[in-house]
C-alpha cells in the first residue's frame, strides 16, 4: 500500500487507515479486524481516551501485542472523563494533557504514542499552555508527533500558526467538502497533512451507500435534503464500476487533495473491512471523473445559498 508522509516528520502513513472507535468490545473480533488490516498495508490505527471511556485503547492494546512494531499509532486526549458516571468535561490544561497522555500510554500498553492529537479545542483555551504540554510530551519522547482533531478553522488557524502540528484530523468527504473551501490550501501551505475522517460520509458514500439512504435518508445530511442524498447516492452507486467500488470511489476521491495524508475509516465488521480493502485493488482515478464528482456535488451543494 502506498503511504504519504505526515507533515514535516519521519512518520509515513498508509493512504488508507483503521479508526479504531467501532471496534466494538469483543477484544478477538478487534484483534481479526486490526490483524487484517495490518496484513493488508494498513499501518495507521487511531483511537481516543473518550472511546468507551478508554475501552478502547485498552481492546488495541490486546489486540496490537507482539506486532507494535508493525504500525503507527495514533490517540487523542483532552477530555476530562469519568468513566464510571459515563461523564466527561473538556480540560486543555496542561496537567491533564500531560496526565491524559500518560493514561492512554498505560491502557495501550506502549512506552510512546507516534501521533498525539488534541481531541477538539475552542478560541477560548488556553492554546499556549496547551501547547507547552504537546511540546514537553514529545521532548520527553512519549509522543514522537502531535496534532489536533478539529473541524473550527479558526482554532486550526491558531495551531498551525502557533505551533509544530504535524497534521489535523477533520470530517472530509465528497459530501462533505468545506475544507476545500476554509482550510486545506493553509495547511498545504505550511505543510501539515489532514487525516480525513468519515470519507464514506456515514456510510451513504460506500458500496451499499445507496440502500442505506433509502432506510436513513430521512432528515437529509448536513445541508443536503433527503431528495438530495437520495438522488446522490443513486448516481455514486452508477459511478462505481467493475474498475472500483462506490467505497473505493469515496477514497479516492478524498485521497486526490495531496494534503490528505490518509482516510481514516471505520470497520465494525470484518466484511465491512474487505469492502474498504477494495480500494487496492482499483484503477487509478481519473481526472475527468474527479472533475465529475466535484461538479455533482457543488451543484447540490452550494445552489440553493446562491
Amino acid at each position: 500500500m502506498n503511504k504519504r508522509k505526515l507533515g514535516t516528520s519521519e512518520l509515513y502513513v498508509s493512504e488508507i487507515s483503521l479508526g479504531c472507535m467501532s471496534l466494538g468490545n469483543d477484544v478477538e473480533q478487534a484483534k481479526s479486524i486490526i490483524d487484517r488490516a495490518l496484513d493488508a498495508g494498513i499501518n495507521y490505527l487511531d483511537t481516543a481516551d473518550l472511546y468507551g471511556f478508554g475501552e478502547n485503547e485498552k481492546i488495541v492494546g490486546e489486540a496490537i501485542k507482539g506486532r507494535r512494531d508493525d504500525l503507527i499509532i495514533g490517540s487523542k486526549g483532552g477530555n476530562n472523563f469519568d468513566a464510571e458516571k459515563e461523564d466527561w468535561s473538556w480540560d486543555p490544561s496542561k496537567k491533564h494533557i500531560k496526565q491524559a497522555c500518560k493514561d492512554s500510554l498505560k491502557r495501550l500498553g506502549t512506552d510512546y504514542i507516534d501521533l498525539y492529537q488534541l481531541h477538539g479545542g475552542t478560541i477560548d483555551d488556553p492554546i499556549d499552555e496547551t501547547i507547552e504540554a504537546l511540546d514537553e510530551l514529545k521532548k520527553e519522547g512519549l509522543v514522537r508527533e502531535y496534532g489536533i482533531s478539529s473541524i473550527r478553522p479558526n482554532v486550526i488557524r491558531e495551531y498551525v500558526k502557533r505551533s509544530q502540528i504535524a497534521s489535523v484530523m477533520m470530517q472530509y468527504n465528497a459530501l462533505d467538502r468545506r475544507p476545500e473551501e476554509e482550510i486545506l490550501g493553509l495547511l498545504e501551505k505550511n505543510e501539515v497533512s489532514v487525516l480525513a475522517r468519515g470519507p464514506l460520509a456515514k456510510g451513504l458514500l460506500s458500496t451499499k451507500g445507496y440502500e442505506k439512504a433509502q432506510e436513513k435518508a430521512d432528515g437529509g445530511f448536513l445541508d443536503y435534503t433527503e431528495e438530495e442524498v437520495l438522488s446522490i447516492t443513486r448516481k455514486w452507486k452508477e459511478l462505481g464500476s467493475q474498475h472500483r467500488t462506490p467505497t473505493a470511489l469515496a477514497l479516492q476521491y478524498v485521497l486526490h487533495e495531496p494534503t490528505v495524508a490518509t482516510a481514516v475509516f471505520g470497520a465494525r465488521t470484518l466484511e465491512q473491512l474487505e469492502d474498504t480493502l477494495s480500494f487496492l485493488e482499483s484503477e487509478p482515478m481519473t481526472q475527468l471523473l474527479y472533475s465529475e464528482i466535484k461538479d455533482m456535488t457543488t451543484a447540490i451543494t452550494y445552489q440553493k445559498h446562491r
